[in-house]
């Protein structure tokens, strides 16, 4: 008799492309998000866990930080329900919740050129979302999140998403959050 899968232990834990294995878990998440994600991580980095809980892991554990017995804990607390990171980690995922990126974009009258939803979109884009995640996150359709993109693109001048992540980069910072997923524009 065959049980569902109701744990992953996802290995980030290699000397790779950290940010390419988030993606990874972002996309098993999206495509199972019924199975709970434990991801190893390397090191506690700010950058590392945020990432790792916005990819939907729900729980994270370092073998450099705890012992291999902490693991059986931390898969128990995961399966009962419960986030699994120490104090340090979820600071950081307080800090994280508490800004969003920003991307205030005015002409020479200093009028803002694009509204708070386009704001959103680009966010999302920089994040590295794509356009289906993008609409499940704002609650939107995919094609509505394509031409907000069109609309973007045409204000900023500008004619693709690596264009945009390079211009919010370039021209974003942080700011307190102001917006919930799924709020309307």
């Amino acid at each position: 008799m065959a049980f569902p899968a109701q744990i992953a232990i996802i290995n980030i834990d290699r000397p790779r492309n950290e940010s390419h294995d988030m993606t990874l878990v972002r996309r098993f998440h999206l495509a199972r998000p019924e199975i709970s994600k434990i991801v190893l991580i390397n090191s506690g980095d700010r950058e590392v866990v945020v990432h790792a809980f916005r990819s939907g892991a729900r729980g994270l554990f370092c073998f450099a930080d705890y012992p291999f017995r902490l693991l059986c804990k931390c898969i128990l607390s995961v399966h009962q329900g419960q986030v699994w990171a120490n104090s340090e980690q979820l600071q950081y995922l307080i800090e994280a919740i508490a800004q969003v990126p920003s991307l205030r974009v005015v002409n020479a009258s200093g009028l803002k050129l694009l509204t708070p939803r386009e704001e959103q979109v680009v966010a999302l884009v920089a994040d590295g979302l794509s356009n289906r995640e993008i609409a499940q996150e704002l609650g939107l359709s995919e094609h509505t999140v394509k031409k907000y993109l069109f609309r973007i693109f045409d204000k900023l001048g500008i004619s693709s998403r690596v264009e945009l992540v390079l211009y919010a980069f370039s021209h974003g910072g942080a700011r307190e959050a102001e917006w919930v997923a799924g709020a309307s524009a």
